[in-house]
Order: C-alpha cells, then structure tokens, then sequence
C-alpha cells in the first residue's frame, strides 16, 4: 500500500523559483520571483541537501520574517525537516524528533496557500504550494506505515495537481511532476495488478513518457535537476534494473552532495553491484567514518550497508581478519535497526559461517547457520544451506566438545 502512495508529486516542490519578474513587483504572491531570492534560496537549498540543515533553516526563517503570509518560506523549512528524518527508520528517535516540526511547518504552508487560493483558484502559486505541501506529507506517512493518514493528503495531491498538469503553458520545471505520475501509474499496473481498484484513482500513465519527460527535466529545467537525477537513479536501479545508467546519476549525487548520507549510501550500493570496488570502498569508509564521528543523518542502515560491502571486499581480497571484522559490524548496525530479516544481515552472518568451517570452527560455523534459520524468511535460499550444513555436522558434533 505505501508503494501506490508514492505516486503523488515528490519534489515538485522547487518550480515555483522558474519565473522571474522586477524585483520592484514583488508582493505576497509572488516572492520567488526576485532574483535576489532565487539565489539565497539555491544556497540554501544545496546547504540542505548536504546536510548542513542549520545553514539551511537559518536562511528559510529569515524569509519567514520577511514574507510571513507567504507559504514558501514554511514550506521550505518544512522540507529540511523531512530531509533531517530521511535516512532513518520509522521508530527511530530522530524521526520522532523532527516529524512534529516537519508537520507544523507544512501545516503553516497549506494554511497560507489557502488563504491565497480563496482569494484566486488560478493562482499557480496557491495551486502549486497545496500540491507540493500535501504530496509530500503523503509520501512521509506513506513511507512510514500509516497509510490511511497518508492517503487523505494523496487525494488532496492529486486533485490540486490535476489543475497543475491541465496547464499547458505553466514553464518546463512543472513537467517534473507529471513525469512522476507518467512513470510510477504504469509501473505499479503492471507491477501490481491486485491492487487494481486503488490504482483506478490514477492515470494509467506511460512508462516510457515518464522517463522521457524526466530526461526532458534533467536537460532543461534549473530548479528540479536534482530531483530528476534522483528519480532517474532510482528508476534505472530499483525498477528498470539498469545499473550502468543509474552510476550516472548516482555519481553525479555522490559528488556534488558528499555529506548526503542517502545518496553515498546508495551510491556505495551502485557501485558493488556493478563492480566498481574501488569507489564502493572508498565510499563505504567515508560511510563508517562519518558514522564514527556522528555526522547528521550517518546512522544503523547506512553503517549496514557499507560494513557489508567491506566485508565483501576484504574477503575477496583475502583478508579474513578484516573481513570477519566488518561482517561483525554489519550485523550491530542491523541489529540496531532490527532488520535482521535483511539480505545484508543474513549473508554477513553466511559468510562468517563459511569462514568459520573453512577454519575448522565447526561450534561457531553452526551458531551462526543456527542464526539464519531463525531469522532468514521461509523462501530464502540460505536457510536451506543452513539446514544441510547442519544435518551434515550434527553427527559429528559430540566430537567436537
């Protein structure tokens, strides 16, 4: 269900800077039309984005004081809280800490873009601020089980991006959304065609169009780039399963936002897939670094990652020691977070497994097989192994003690 509700416009939020006017024009509907603006907002945007959140939120609550009825400045400061929560789980204290200022100024947001919306229902702006503001609440919620909450604001999304989308002249920055819809509405059809009574509330879309229009985005348009390297990364990862053209964007993400935990973590991920082991290295210890020294946002999931992949790589390289240390490391980080059902958790445990009866450790070799059958689902292929190794040795075991 979370799935379905992440359809709605994500980080459509940005197109509003598209327009530019004389600086002398501005009033409460149309800040983002100043130059000047434009610019202390990319500079904090790109602070937020790498994770420098106080440099951020400093320069979003000076726009506050100056335009308090206006609904960019709440929104953005809004979205750095969601970006502080991103990297983690969903119990996760840092997430409880910020979810109520993510709320509150999103709350802030959609109030003043009512108030602008009553005032004129084809103020772009307006439409556009209640859009973003609801789409993003709904994907937060989504992404954290609580999908009824989150399906409320999926219909608010929808129904302010509609009247987005039905305007043909709005500037090329607004064609990040309906790429979105395009995409993710005909890849969920064919991807989950169960759930087809609440995929009737959506376009069928086109998958094709989607990537194309985000191409189109990527290419042409200033303030949604990002976002479009984002969700091409993702796509070509997660969905087209195109590793090769997803390192492009992941690389370009890794590089221009180096204190991003999310996107070294998943740039980490990109390059052990394809073989890049240098760079998934070098990554994966600035990762354990970062973590060591409590760089915001460095956490239990992004230390699970990268302690794996080191892992990975050290036993290749024929350093157990290091191996074996790293595996160990993987496994407290996904105990912390409780995602002991994980593929990175179980095969970390697999591969100590193997070391140990490679050394003649049959005692701990079983421990930890004895660890996957307890964790591993039903259909994961090491329980098998699990089962085999221990068959084979339990005969053998009171010779061991």
């Amino acid at each position: 269900m979370k799935h379905i509700l992440f359809i709605p416009v994500l980080f459509i939020h940005l197109v509003v800077f598209a327009q530019t006017t004389n600086p002398a024009s501005v009033n409460s509907t149309s800040i983002m039309q100043d130059e000047n603006i434009q610019i202390e907002a990319t500079e904090a945007m790109n602070s937020m984005y790498n994770f420098k959140f106080e440099i951020a939120e400093t320069k979003f609550k000076e726009l506050i004081k100056r335009y308090p009825e206006h609904p960019l400045p709440y929104y953005l400061v809004g979205l750095s809280n969601w970006w502080r929560m991103m990297p983690y789980i969903e119990d996760d204290p840092m997430v409880k800490k910020y979810q109520p200022l993510f709320d509150e100024y999103m709350d802030l947001s959609i109030e003043k873009a009512e108030v602008m919306y009553k005032k004129n229902e084809e103020d772009i702006e307006a439409t556009f601020f209640l859009c973003a503001a609801h789409g993003l609440i709904a994907r937060h919620y989504a992404e954290n089980g609580q999908e009824m909450r989150s399906l409320n604001h999926t219909r608010k999304t929808f129904s302010y991006f509609k009247k987005l989308n039905d305007n043909n002249e709005l500037s090329p920055e607004f064609l990040f959304g309906s790429a979105l819809f395009n995409y993710y509405a005909a890849w969920f059809r064919q991807e989950y065609p169960v759930l087809k009574p609440v995929l009737s509330l959506f376009p069928k879309g086109d998958k094709e169009l989607g990537i194309k229009q985000l191409k189109e985005v990527y290419n042409n348009a200033f303030w949604t780039r990002t976002e479009a390297q984002y969700f091409l990364m993702r796509i070509y990862y997660n969905e087209e399963e195109d590793e090769r053209t997803a390192f492009e964007y992941a690389d370009y993400l890794a590089t221009t936002y180096p204190d991003n935990p999310y996107f070294q973590r998943i740039y980490a991920r990109i390059c052990f897939t394809i073989g890049k082991y240098e760079e998934c290295k070098e990554t994966s210890d600035n990762i354990i670094y970062k973590i060591n020294i409590g760089m915001p946002g460095y956490e239990a999931t992004s230390g699970r990652y990268a302690s794996f992949f080191l892992g990975k790589l050290y036993k290749s390289a024929g350093n157990q020691e290091k191996s074996k240390e790293y595996y160990k490391k993987a496994i407290a980080f996904a105990e912390q977070t409780e995602a002991t059902n994980q593929n990175y958790y179980l095969y970390a445990i697999a591969d100590l497994a193997r070391m140990c009866d490679k050394e003649k450790d049959i005692a701990s070799a079983r421990e930890y097989y004895e660890t996957i059958l307890d964790k591993a689902d039903r259909d994961n292929s090491l329980r098998q192994e699990a089962k085999d190794y221990l068959k084979k040795t339990e005969e053998k075991k009171k010779g061991w003690w």
